[in-house]
């Protein structure tokens, strides 16, 4: 049996975890460009390959490509994302990805720099916020600054504003884990409890223990209400708080 002195000897310091509020380091030696524009990924590569000192740097055009290589080893360091792409609808690509890459920081690289959008995304747990305009020294240190482990002055956005009940409702989404996101989207394409196990090849027990942790993190009390609302996640949502004249007129 160990004596109190044993069991109370402190940790040597190298051996000590750090304080919660002290950044965390880490190697971003390989990178995933998400973006449809070849020229536009090749300067960006360029840049990441460069200045930025990545070693490796891999580029798709879609969001399902990019999803496919998060299931591939080894997953890339750090994802660089692009809003508009080809198979994908509003925010619903960042809060997919989110849920895809686990603690991967994901940096989203746009020409929209429309501040709720910019929130949205923020919201949806992106690390930057970058436009695609920035200068190469903005990518450098934005990039910089992730390795470090400190946060990026885009997300400063957030700071003492009360989010709007869209923003929110992102932020709810990107909370869930990818397999409750996968449920959710059969729940959305009409498929029981029992299709659904069916599908993933799981007890239905476990699907309905999915679908009360889904309807908890997501604040509602019924299935159609959590479709309904993984529905309204678009820019035309959050363009329609930006310009409530035209809520009439915008499409989900």
């Amino acid at each position: 049996m160990y004596s109190l002195s044993q069991t109370s000897r402190p940790m040597p310091h190298s051996q000590q975890a750090p304080p919660p509020d002290t950044p965390q380091p880490r190697a971003l030696n390989t990178a995933l460009i998400v973006d449809d524009h070849p020229l536009f990924c090749d300067a960006l590569s360029m840049t990441l390959t460069g200045p930025v000192g990545i070693g490796r740097v891999d580029a798709v055009g879609s969001l399902a490509e990019a999803l496919d290589r998060m299931t591939q080893d080894p997953v890339p360091d750090v994802i660089v994302l692009d809003l508009h792409l080809p198979d994908v609808n509003g925010l619903d690509g960042v809060v997919r990805m989110r849920q895809a890459a686990a603690d991967r920081p994901i940096i989203v690289v746009s020409s929209m720099d429309e501040r709720r959008v910019v929130r949205g995304a923020l919201l949806a747990g992106v690390s930057a916020y970058l436009p695609k305009h920035a200068p190469r020294e903005a990518f450098r240190e934005a990039f910089a600054i992730i390795a470090r482990g400190e946060i990026h002055p885009s997300r400063l956005m957030l700071d003492n504003a009360k989010p709007s009940s869209t923003e929110e409702a992102l932020a709810r989404l990107a909370s869930l884990t990818r397999q409750q996101a996968r449920i959710l989207q059969l729940i959305s394409a009409g498929l029981l409890n029992k299709q659904i196990a069916h599908e993933l090849s799981i007890a239905e027990t476990t699907v309905k223990a999915h679908v009360t942790a889904i309807m908890r993190k997501l604040r509602v009390q019924t299935r159609t209400q959590a479709v309904l609302l993984a529905q309204d996640i678009s820019f035309n949502a959050i363009a329609a708080e930006i310009h409530p004249s035209d809520a009439g007129t915008a499409t989900t």
